[in-house]
């Protein structure tokens, strides 16, 4: 059972080496968490962007550039291009983002022509270890999808199931956030919950059990769900927290990571493949566990 970041590092390690392949790689904290991967057997990694820049950083490291492939292509776009070609093309299994703009790799990832689309949108989903719960806890989206709609929270839900299936959560319990857990006509994210609900209850939505709507505190504290007497098995024992929208996502999230101690991982799922896509702010820890957990997604894609 995976509890903590480290239960995530040792079972990507169980795992065949998956091929890494990293956008722009010319970035200190990405190169430091991917050398960390490379050294505990989690990832082989290709390196395309400036290649003077790359070794340079390299150097500073102390890391030994005969051991990674390294695709000259200083263009930003280019290089992203080429690396998402490399993924459609099953040269590699992960996507890192390395040191470009978001749209710039993402609008690569979703071409039409050569990028790595499904039928479902993308989102984020981050996993964090918080010393005060008693399980690994996912949450998604705080990162991409800004106001989404029920259909999009209902693609949401199904991204993030397929990640907690990868960590070994068979039946994750999915809680729909909103600021109460009664059905306000008012409150637009009460009444997706209740939809999303219902197309659970209907096999629409398969793999998970979905709940709600719950505030934050009854989803993911017992006591304080039994004292407003609310009945669903699943308060206070939630397993993946399903947003409103950006804003309430990604203040939870960052919280979390700065006032609550937590460590996390995140990727971005929906893609053929998963991509490793953290911000400037997230520490080299971050970065490393993002690559263990991508490992993970893409041992079960």
């Amino acid at each position: 059972m995976i509890r903590t970041m480290q239960d995530i590092v040792k079972r990507a390690q169980l795992l065949e080496r998956k091929k890494a392949v990293v956008a722009v790689a010319n970035d200190e904290h990405v190169l430091e968490a991917v050398h960390m991967a490379t050294l505990d057997h989690i990832i082989e990694a290709i390196l395309i962007g400036n290649e003077k820049e790359i070794k340079e950083i390299m150097f500073n490291l102390h890391m030994d550039y005969h051991q990674y492939q390294i695709i000259d292509i200083s263009d930003p776009t280019l290089a992203c291009e080429e690396a998402v070609k490399m993924i459609s093309s099953n040269k590699a299994d992960i996507l890192i983002k390395g040191l470009v703009d978001s749209a710039i790799i993402l609008r690569a990832a979703l071409d039409k022509e050569f990028g790595m689309r499904t039928p479902n949108r993308i989102s984020h989903v981050s996993v964090m270890e918080i010393p005060t719960y008693h399980k690994i806890l996912l949450m998604s989206d705080g990162a991409m999808n800004i106001a989404p709609d029920v259909e999009i929270k209902h693609e949401i839900i199904e991204n993030g199931v397929a990640i907690a299936h990868a960590l070994g959560i068979k039946n994750p319990n999915v809680g729909c956030i909103a600021a109460v857990e009664k059905v306000n006509p008012k409150m637009q994210a009460t009444l997706d919950a209740q939809e999303l609900i219902i197309r659970n209850q209907n096999d629409r939505i398969k793999g998970c059990i979905v709940g709600g709507p719950f505030a934050m505190d009854n989803a993911i504290n017992k006591e304080a769900a039994i004292h407003k007497g609310i009945l669903d098995p699943m308060a206070g024992d939630v397993d993946f927290l399903l947003m409103p929208q950006i804003e309430s996502g990604n203040i939870f999230y960052k919280s979390m990571m700065f006032l609550g101690n937590a460590k996390s991982a995140s990727v971005i799922a929906g893609a053929k493949k998963p991509i490793v896509l953290t911000s400037r702010a997230d520490s080299k820890e971050s970065k490393y566990y993002s690559i263990a957990l991508a490992a993970l997604v893409a041992d079960h894609h």
